[in-house]
């Protein structure tokens, strides 16, 4: 049945039936891009701080995971919430919703800095996770519905290509904001008597608020620009009266998507996806200083810009190649390469781990995005979408999950580098999982919607 459809007025946009957009309204979508990279800045930042909790607080590996943990754990509560603000209201909405928990999770830093408990922190950055959790269950959906449906991946793969770039900005910050007084803070505190290491523990909680700073600033600039722009609705519409039907219930909804066999494994594989390149980017600034002792935390913390960058070139790289080959081909080499990185990370006894674990990231590039569009394209009901984005936002959970078991098993064996083990097999799994859907794919040829 061929998409009816509906002129919304004064906008160069025609809105069809399925959610789909006639055509991408630019300027809509460079503002609805420039949302992406405020994700990565949050993320990178959480790298930052596992390094310097570990020692203000004197923690154990398995216990610094846990600031992992507040933030993807923000982002499993409030994805199905957040669908159903989307279903009721619209995107535009919960994107405002996410950016105000976003400025509220900032402006907690302060007041944290100043009790100094580790838990005040884990609920600061749980707080931004909620706004995040409302930001990537709309944002991800939404730039797939805006425009043409046969172009919903590379929308998607173009806007996350900003997300390295707020990855760097967050990275940057903290490297000369948070250790811009360079040396080792472990090696600092060490020297210093029981009274000097609790005065200066405080002075690193209070340079621990100037990054935020900063992001606070973009944070209120996005959100007045946001709030006075007409955005598309960008959701599917029923072409006749309404009905019981055309309006699902949460229950029915999850029937459908629990049923979607092809649907439920992309979300598997996004679970997994989440926690190795959370726990990869997690631990490879103390991998560093493991191998390196005379490396300082704020040399360290380049080779995460390194990191970043790599990631940058590998989402230009492999749009290049999802533009001329199917998406399931290139994924699973990528998949493929990216398994023998983490192999080399665990394996070889110097700083050629580390440069293994840079090089990881170029293969993470086209990993979420493709990953999030491929399944959400196994809804072949749309009237499911919203929940079905919300449920592979969820997925995310992984990155609270991994890390944690990555850092029990460098507890437990005593080895940081044998540890990267964990994402190593996370990302054996995932080519597994490509590999069959490209074998699915030649078998089924006429049912492969995408290029």
């Amino acid at each position: 049945m061929e998409n009816e459809v509906k002129k919304e007025n004064g906008q160069s946009w025609v809105q069809l039936s399925d959610g789909y957009l006639s055509r991408t309204p630019m300027f809509q979508f460079v503002i609805l891009c420039l949302i992406f990279p405020l994700w990565g800045a949050a993320a990178s930042l959480n790298d930052i701080l596992i390094t310097q909790f570990k020692t203000v607080f004197t923690l154990n590996d398995t216990a610094t995971a846990f600031v992992q943990s507040a933030f993807y754990g923000g982002y499993f509560l409030m994805a199905i919430p957040a669908s159903i603000l989307i279903k009721k209201t619209s995107y535009k909405l919960a994107i405002l919703i996410g950016l105000l928990f976003y400025i509220i999770g900032c402006g907690m830093f302060f007041p944290a800095s100043h009790v100094a408990t580790y838990s005040m922190f884990l609920v600061a950055i749980f707080a931004i996770a909620i706004g995040l959790s409302f930001l990537e269950t709309s944002c991800d959906t939404y730039a797939t519905m805006f425009g043409p449906k046969e172009t919903a991946n590379k929308r998607l793969n173009v806007a996350n290509v900003l997300i390295p770039l707020g990855d760097i900005m967050g990275i940057v910050l903290g490297k000369y904001l948070i250790f811009g007084e360079g040396g080792n803070i472990a090696d600092k505190v060490a020297k210093m008597s029981k009274s000097e290491a609790e005065a200066y523990n405080e002075h690193l909680l209070q340079l621990t608020l100037q990054p935020y700073k900063y992001i606070l600033i973009v944070l209120i600039i996005i959100f007045i620009v946001l709030a006075v722009t007409k955005m598309p609705r960008a959701k599917a519409f029923s072409t006749g009266s309404e009905t019981k039907e055309d309006q699902p219930s949460l229950g029915e909804t999850f029937n459908y998507l629990f049923h979607n066999k092809r649907y439920m494994k992309g979300v598997l594989c996004q679970f997994i996806y989440a926690g190795m390149q959370t726990t990869v980017w997690s631990f490879t600034i103390r991998l560093a200083l493991r191998l390196d002792s005379h490396i300082s935390d704020a040399a360290a913390s380049t080779f995460m810009i390194y990191s970043y960058i790599a990631w940058f070139f590998g989402k230009l790289v492999a749009n290049w190649f999802l533009d001329r080959y199917s998406i399931t081909k290139v994924l699973t080499w990528f998949s493929l390469l990216g398994t023998i990185s983490l192999v080399i990370t665990f394996t070889v006894p110097n700083i050629t781990a580390v440069i293994a674990a840079i090089a990881t990231s170029f293969f993470f590039g086209p990993e979420w995005p493709t990953i999030y569009a491929h399944t959400l394209d196994q809804i072949h009901e749309k009237k499911y979408t919203e929940t079905g984005g919300a449920f592979i936002v969820m997925s995310l959970i992984g990155g609270a999950i991994v890390p944690t078991i990555q850092g029990r098993v460098s507890d437990l064996t005593g080895s940081m580098q044998l540890s990267f083990i964990v994402p190593a097999i996370c990302f054996a799994l995932i080519t597994i999982y490509f590999w069959t859907e490209h074998r699915w794919e030649k078998a089924h040829p006429n049912e492969v919607q995408e290029h």
